[in-house]
């Protein structure tokens, strides 16, 4: 995973201290990208341990086209907690809870998880159930593997996370959520082989990225079996690339660090549609000890 660490390096060394949404400061640069063969091994950071399991666990959630955090959090987990969070301290139901109380309500309390875990339209919404003119959900997973079996030469292969009516929602703070960071992603059959670039308009190099890198390339994967493919590359291109200032300290310890070896991940042959949390094991994985890095919400 020299490719990660090269980026941090180049951004810290050429990008330019910005202001942000969340007024933490950032070094950011814009226009960056990377590109990982999964043909050597699975593209997990190293240098860090890494939460595969929440991981894995957010990409069976979006392939769900769910969209409240109930999910994750009945399987303890914790990367979407904040953002619903926040939207309740707002509110006049507040009763100044504590976070860990908040998400309690939502694990115990139906009721309160349907009102206050709700992201709004965020990825599974727009993966799995894009609004279609005619009000039917459109499944944009489902129809880019259709595609790649019958065209796999078409240069349409895309799925969307943009929808600029949705958007609307996030950006006027009707829902919890920020506008979706992963824009789009397309892939590129040759030869037996299929590739994925995903566009990403704003990543948190620190914290965010290398969830996006093994999220992305595990999707890689399992779309390249329902296709009866070979995963090849997965090229990560960056819109804002940023460091928050907050996470200075950690990324610098990571730079002293040397790669391991890259895991193995293994996925049961099933349908994309069938598959569980069970079904994914990873070989393989050594680390360092994990960073902790603040949440910038």
């Amino acid at each position: 995973m020299k490719q990660y660490l090269d980026l941090v390096k180049f951004v810290l060394e050429n990008g330019e201290k910005k202001e942000d949404r969340t007024g933490t400061g950032t070094i950011s640069f814009f226009g960056y990208q990377n590109r990982y063969d999964l043909r050597e091994g699975f593209p997990l950071v190293t240098t860090k341990k890494v939460y595969f399991r929440g991981i894995l666990h957010e990409l069976l959630w979006f392939l769900k086209g769910d969209t409240n955090i109930k999910y994750l959090v009945d399987r303890d987990v914790k990367i979407w907690n904040e953002w619903p969070y926040e939207t309740y301290k707002a509110s006049s139901e507040f009763k100044r809870e504590t976070l860990d109380e908040f998400v309690g309500k939502i694990k115990d309390d139906d009721e309160f998880a349907k009102k206050w875990g709700e992201l709004g339209p965020v990825y599974g919404k727009q993966w799995i159930k894009w609004e279609g003119k005619d009000g039917k959900p459109i499944n944009q997973i489902q129809n880019v593997l259709n595609d790649i079996k019958k065209n796999p030469n078409s240069r349409r292969l895309m799925v969307s996370g943009w929808n600029v009516a949705d958007i609307q929602e996030l950006i006027t703070g009707k829902k919890s959520a920020p506008p979706l960071c992963h824009t789009l992603f397309q892939f590129y059959v040759s030869n037996g082989n299929i590739d994925m670039q995903l566009y990403q308009r704003s990543a948190d190099i620190a914290l965010g990225v290398p969830f996006n890198i093994a999220s992305y390339s595990m999707l890689l994967m399992m779309i390249a079996q329902e296709c009866d493919l070979t995963p090849r590359f997965f090229i990560h291109t960056f819109g804002d690339a940023h460091v928050y200032l907050n996470h200075l300290e950690g990324l610098k310890l990571q730079l002293t660090r040397t790669p391991h070896k890259l895991p193995q991940l293994k996925i049961a042959k099933k349908s994309i549609w069938d598959l569980k949390f069970e079904d994914f094991e990873l070989l393989g994985y050594e680390s360092d000890a994990p960073i902790k890095f603040a949440i910038a919400v």
